[in-house]
């Protein structure tokens, strides 16, 4: 079952002549992808009705199902024929996969900005100790005032001329 699982970034087949081929685009038309998928066309409309797989549609309305779409289709009929899960199985085993792709990238997305910011501190430590150790300590003899109260002193300068 893992080796049949599609991921959600489209893939790429390589034809014949060495081009890349769009996995995602839709080019069997229902009865091909039905005898690929090996099932009837009315079992693809109905897993179609239940939301379970959304084939491409032509500018006539005419289903489309890509290579990705048969892929899938074949997952479910594993799934139901060969695991025995029911539909609504099926739906949830989907549902699944879909939260732990979002999981996973959100997971990668958060381990990216946690070594940004690792990075980030280990700039702002370094910067620190550089600062630390310009730092030249006040060695005079006399109290330390707090502003506040050196509002209470006036002191007058003079200024030659005054």
């Amino acid at each position: 079952m893992a080796a049949r699982k599609q991921s959600k970034q489209t893939r790429k087949r390589v034809s014949g002549d060495g081009r890349r081929l769009d996995e995602t685009r839709g080019v069997f038309m229902i009865s091909v992808a039905a005898e690929l998928a090996e099932m009837h066309p009315q079992t693809l409309r109905m897993y179609e009705a239940r939301g379970l797989i959304e084939p491409k549609r032509s500018p006539k309305g005419t289903r489309l199902y890509s290579h990705q779409d048969v892929e899938r289709l074949r997952r479910i009929q594993e799934m139901t024929a060969e695991l025995g899960m029911n539909l609504a199985g099926v739906e949830r085993v989907f549902e699944l996969e879909e939260q732990l792709e979002l999981m996973s990238r959100k997971v990668i997305a958060l381990e990216k900005r946690a070594r940004e910011l690792k990075g980030e501190v280990e700039r702002l430590e370094k910067l620190r100790r550089e600062l630390r150790a310009e730092i030249v300590p006040y060695q005079g003899g006399g109290e330390l005032i707090r502003h506040r109260d050196m509002q209470r002193f006036k002191i007058r300068i003079e200024r030659p001329g005054e």
